[in-house]
């Protein structure tokens, strides 16, 4: 139900996991002042964009949406028009946003999200722009408030920035350096959810892999035995009462560990899909790229977890069109992902971001290139994905019902363990729990089914076909 005690709320999420996240904090924030939320924009009192800096595209669409705002603004000289996210810690967007953008109100970035109540409240009582960024992120803010999108299932943070440097990425210089929450605080979140409802858990970190590895203020350092590493942490939430299903996002290639793929085997919670990053299939790419690992490091990594844990469910990102990316380099990634036949990908055209090391290489892939490239790969990608779909057909899958389908609000629409999407025909109070369903069709993108009347045969270690965690060639 929505709440007009103070007015109501418009949150708009650009980019990944991490800023869906951001943005279930802010509207918990809102939440404690009163406020609510609404679907559209134009009736909000309140509108926030939550940015991201790793894609051009989202770049794009943000400015535009912000242009399409100035109409809003000028109409209510009482709405706040806040902006937040990764772009806000480059300077050159600040920059634009004061010299093209007055009727923005409320500019906060990455590392001071605590504060945006205060500064919020700011904006409205003395109708003044406030910009206020932090370069660093200090001592992790526990206890912020949140408001998940699911009753049934949470994101959870573990880990806050990136010390990767990968030289395409700009997320080291707009998340900050890593830095751990308390294993303690992170299994406390954890009971809290469970107790509310939560069935299922998703932990999100630049790099979960290199948890509890970087002391900072706050933080605590695995190598000094003052808790556990990733794997142990997962361990520890395994043995939590009312949580039923554990996933993670993302996994660094270069830090997956044997204990990490053991605990797949041991820690029944644990969701048999994992998203393992490749970015390219040329080791003289990945070089350049700074990965830290090669071709052939990469496909021993996916030979240990498939040994482990047969028929685990595989994802990844790629890029494509990388600067100095020959014919062959890129012939080396179709075949890296025919060996590896990933359950789905991420698939995205290389874009210059400013600050990152990759924007001063000189040999830039010509844009047609890199589309024609892009489609071959899409096409790879795709015919794998329809096979392994086509051949869950038969199995009976358990899924956590997340609600009406997004391809037919007729049926309904969740995931199975393996993270793929399932679509059948059953009641509405089905939403927030895990049944089991027969699936009568594998496509491309999703399995199809119906509501099976006996016990799933497929709960067992490795028993589970693949995920599909968006669609290729975009990042959500």
């Amino acid at each position: 139900m929505e709440s007009t005690t103070q007015g109501k709320f418009y949150i708009q999420t650009f980019g990944c996991q991490m800023n869906e996240r951001d943005s279930e904090t802010l509207a918990g924030m809102l939440t404690d002042l009163g406020y609510g939320p609404c679907g559209d924009k134009a009736e909000a009192d309140v509108v926030i964009l939550n940015t991201c800096s790793v894609r051009e595209n989202a770049d794009k669409r943000f400015f535009g949406i912000l242009g399409q705002l100035k109409k809003y603004r000028e109409e209510r000289s009482d709405m706040v028009v806040a902006v937040c996210g990764c772009m806000m810690q480059q300077q050159h967007v600040i920059d634009t946003l004061k010299a093209k953008y007055p009727w923005v109100d409320l500019v906060f970035g990455t590392h001071n999200i605590h504060q945006f109540p205060q500064l919020f409240q700011n904006v409205v009582q003395e109708r003044r722009k406030i910009v206020e960024i932090w370069e660093d992120g200090g001592a992790i803010v526990e206890g912020l408030p949140a408001k998940h999108l699911y009753d049934f299932k949470a994101f959870v943070n573990i880990m806050y920035g990136c010390n990767n440097f990968c030289t395409y990425c700009i997320v080291p210089y707009t998340r900050g350096r890593e830095r751990s929450r308390r294993p303690e605080e992170i299994v406390e979140e954890a009971k809290r959810l469970a107790r509310s409802g939560v069935k299922e858990i998703t932990l999100l970190g630049q790099n979960v892999n290199s948890y509890g590895v970087s002391r900072y203020e706050g933080g605590y350092c695995a190598a000094d035995e003052k808790g556990p590493d990733f794997a142990g942490l997962l361990y520890l939430l395994n043995e939590i009462e009312g949580i039923e299903r554990i996933r993670f996002m993302t996994s660094h290639p270069k830090d997956l560990s044997d204990r990490l793929i053991g605990a797949f085997a041991d820690c029944e919670k644990l969701c048999r899909h994992i998203h393992l990053p490749v970015q390219s299939g040329s080791t003289e790419v990945l070089r350049r790229m700074n990965r830290r690992y090669t071709r052939e490091q990469y496909l021993e990594l996916v030979s240990r977890l498939k040994d482990a844990v047969p028929d685990i469910a595989l994802t990844t990102d790629i890029i494509v069109g990388f600067p100095g990316e020959t014919e062959a380099q890129f012939e080396d990634t179709l075949d890296l992902a025919r060996k590896v036949e990933y359950d789905s990908a991420f698939t995205f055209l290389y874009s210059v971001r400013k600050g990152t090391p990759a924007e001063k290489y000189g040999d830039q892939v010509p844009e047609e290139v890199k589309h024609q490239r892009f489609n071959r790969l899409v096409d790879v990608i795709h015919g794998i994905q329809a096979v392994k779909n086509k051949a869950c057909e038969g199995r009976i899958e358990k899924v956590l019902v997340e609600g009406p389908s997004k391809t037919d609000p007729r049926t309904l629409g969740g995931r199975n363990d393996a993270n793929k999407t399932v679509n059948f025909s059953g009641p509405r109070e089905l939403t927030g729990q895990i049944v089991d369903v027969r699936i009568t069709e594998g496509k491309t993108f999703s399995l199809w089914g119906e509501v099976a009347g006996r016990p799933s045969p497929c709960p067992q270690k490795g028993s589970k076909s693949g995920p599909a965690p968006g669609k290729e060639g975009e990042h959500e």
